[in-house]
């Protein structure tokens, strides 16, 4: 398993490496394999997009918030 540190459009990554990732980084990930995405560790996915932000709704008061947080979103290969 590789030491991944950043997630970059465009390249492949497996599963277990984005999953050592997610654990050691404040981000948000999407994938297009809903909640399998870390049920086979050799399994790779594509990041096909990247954003630098993304909107909440909060349930304590109703509002929106735009929170700077990357968020990423993963394509299974």
């Amino acid at each position: 398993m590789n030491k991944v540190k950043e997630l970059e459009v465009g390249n492949h990554y497996k599963a277990a490496d984005i999953d050592q990732f997610l654990s050691s980084t404040d981000v948000v990930i999407l994938s297009s394999n809903e909640s399998d995405v870390f049920a086979h560790p050799e399994r790779e996915y594509k990041v096909v997009q990247m954003f630098e932000g993304l909107f909440e709704h909060s349930s304590n008061d109703g509002e929106k918030y735009y929170r700077t947080k990357p968020a990423y979103v993963l394509d299974k290969v």
